[in-house]
């Protein structure tokens, strides 16, 4: 499928259920979700990318969402996207290439748009990570979006666009793929720059994202930070034989998601009619994985899904085995937390402590 065929007309379909947001038939206080990133909130964009093979729209993928199908998720359930669409009362926002395609353009008549989903997995901050798998660069997910506002605002105008947009959330989940990337072992941007300089480059790529989706409506942003990629199980396979987890790569992670605070107070005192919650994933998932315990968790190396050592030599695919509770697992596969630990996080974005959420949590960023 070639998305970018997509144009101004074949938008125009998208929107006209839309109207029905400034007529006070939906009276939602967060009219609409807009999601960027990686396949942590995935929902299906990757099923329609012929060229990828960073798909999750096979078994073992989906056994616990509901009916049991696989989706896209990269999840044995469902995701964070899902799970943060119902805190605010609406349903998952449909990933964007759904309601496109070549022949007919956008075709979701019946549907009531509370968002879209432009989340794709192996997708980075920086164009080129994972370029051979083509994921759509968060880059190119803007520019989707872009298309999404500029509709918007033909259908209902621009003051209900703005009014609209301004109440809705953008949440930014990604990071993770760029730094995976830099510290695989096969890694080919490590002899471009060093670490310091790699971070430099992700952040400001980054704000000036972040400062075109504010040009084109953004105020309420749900920013994470990355997690504690060095501890999951493909990470632990290549430290051999202690299989711990990979010092360095959780370093630079740490100094990342340091540069990203720093990023979004910045960018609140540049532009003060943004609001944001910073989501410090880092120390959630590190007290997990520091006493899972406290969190019903026994598994926290090895993948519940795959072959091999720690289930992390061979994916998740139709042919491995898989684990019988989930809910005891930290890792469903190779680098994706299970559908309970989602849960959990995103309880945690929701209306988690200062301890988490940062200069606070999306309850109180929906009120505001």
């Amino acid at each position: 499928m070639a998305a970018s065929n997509i144009n101004g007309l074949s938008l125009a379909s998208l929107f006209f259920t839309v109207l029905m947001f400034g007529s006070g038939v939906h009276c939602q206080s967060v009219p609409g979700i807009y999601t960027f990133g990686d396949s942590l909130v995935d929902v299906g964009n990757n099923n329609f990318i012929s060229a990828s093979i960073l798909k999750a729209d096979f078994p073992h993928n989906g056994v616990d969402f509901p009916n049991g199908i696989a989706t896209g998720r990269f999840s044995n359930g469902k995701n964070s996207a899902d799970f943060l669409a119902e805190k605010v009362g609406l349903q998952t926002a449909p990933p964007y290439l759904s309601l496109v395609s070549q022949e007919k353009g956008l075709d979701i008549t019946n549907a009531m748009v509370t968002g879209v989903n432009f989340a794709s997995g192996g997708a980075g901050i920086l164009n080129g990570t994972n370029e051979l798998f083509e994921p759509i660069p968060l880059t190119q997910q803007v520019g989707y979006y872009s298309l999404v506002h500029n509709q918007l605002v033909q259908q209902v105008g621009s003051a209900s666009a703005k009014a609209r947009l301004g109440k809705s959330l953008f949440v930014i989940v990604t990071g993770s793929n760029d730094l995976l990337s830099y510290f695989d072992n096969d890694s080919q941007v490590l002899k471009q720059y060093a670490p310091q300089e790699y971070v430099d480059v992700m952040t400001s790529t980054l704000k000036q994202l972040l400062k075109r989706l504010y040009g084109l409506g953004a105020r309420k942003f749900v920013v994470t930070g990355v997690g504690v990629i060095g501890c999951c199980p493909v990470q632990r396979l290549q430290m051999n034989i202690t299989n711990g987890c990979n010092v360095e790569a959780n370093y630079w992670t740490r100094k990342y998601n340091i540069h990203l605070k720093i990023l979004l107070k910045k960018l609140k005192i540049q532009l003060p009619d943004i609001n944001y919650s910073y989501f410090d994933t880092y120390r959630a998932m590190n007290n997990l994985i520091l006493d899972p315990q406290n969190y019903g968790i026994s598994e926290i190396k090895e993948a519940c899904c795959g072959n091999g050592k720690l289930n992390a030599e061979i994916p998740c695919l139709p042919i491995s085995t898989y684990c019988s509770n989930r809910n005891d697992h930290l890792f469903w596969d190779l680098y994706h937390p299970t559908e309970t630990v989602s849960k959990m996080v995103t309880d945690l974005i929701y209306n988690g402590s200062r301890q988490f959420t940062l200069p606070m949590n999306v309850e109180y960023l929906v009120r505001i």
